[in-house]
């Protein structure tokens, strides 16, 4: 997906939702688990209730791959049954050099490989360009880089300043920006940072956002919208939890709607 098409998806929904569908096959209702694929059941179930209402989901690779390969081919299925209109995000986590990192791009980028072909990926930068370029290489796709996040362990690194007296986020932002563009690369940003929204904006304008963080975790979508909001939006913000558990009977698909409807509401009175 381009980025105007994204940005033409967040004006025709008047959403700029994204859900993480971090599904537990632990936390699902009992009566899926007799189902064939009941973690497949369980998310298209989500999907179906609240498609109307979000521009993206955000599938986290490792609830499926810590079920080896029943695992595998619920991830599958799952991106398969994803609305065409939805940008989808393998939210992996990759970070490393050279070939392993192309076969990483291949895993989520390249239908003749693996089955799936994502919009985008989440890549960490620690070991620099090497890591993120190969992920670049794809047509129309887009890496989804860490910057700052919103874990308590995010203050052992994230913000040590430089010589130039530059936090180690920003070195990575003013460094990244460099390898590709606001049309395929994107930085996470935690919801619970509120005016750190201000700093990252200075950095960089027109990228996109995708932000954790609001719901369970207690982020505030006003202030993300007060401080990260920019001309095109820019933002997806991410709920997965307060969505895809908001209840957890038989009625799990009807509450999960409710609550996305919910969150495209107060959305829609900011864009």
């Amino acid at each position: 997906m381009k980025r105007e098409q994204l940005i033409d998806q967040i004006r025709l929904k008047k959403s700029f939702l994204c859900i993480g569908l971090d599904t537990d096959i632990d936390k699902i209702p009992n009566s899926l688990l007799d189902t064939e694929d009941p973690v497949f059941e369980f998310n298209k179930k989500i999907i179906d209730a609240t498609k109307d209402f979000c521009v993206s989901y955000k599938i986290n690779t490792a609830f499926y791959e810590s079920r080896g390969l029943a695992g595998w081919a619920s991830l599958i299925k799952t991106f398969e049954y994803l609305p065409k209109d939805c940008f989808s995000i393998a939210d992996a986590k990759r970070g490393d050099i050279g070939n392993t990192s192309e076969m990483y791009a291949k895993a989520f980028f390249d239908p003749r490989s693996s089955g799936m072909s994502f919009d985008s990926v989440t890549v960490a930068p620690y070991m620099g360009a090497d890591s993120v370029k190969p992920f670049l290489n794809f047509h129309d796709k887009w890496v989804i880089l860490l910057a700052l996040t919103s874990n308590e362990g995010s203050k052992d690194f994230q913000f040590l300043t430089s010589n130039s007296n530059e936090m180690l986020f920003e070195s990575v932002l003013n460094t990244a920006k460099e390898w590709g563009s606001d049309e395929n690369m994107m930085f996470v940003v935690g919801a619970t940072r509120g005016e750190a929204f201000l700093t990252i904006r200075k950095h960089v304008p027109n990228h996109f956002l995708l932000v954790p963080g609001v719901g369970a975790q207690g982020g505030s979508l006003d202030d993300v919208c007060k401080y990260g909001m920019n001309h095109d939006c820019g933002l997806l913000v991410n709920s997965s939890r307060a969505i895809i558990y908001a209840s957890s009977g038989e009625d799990f698909a009807e509450a999960a709607r409710r609550e996305a409807k919910k969150v495209q509401q107060e959305m829609a009175g900011k864009l």
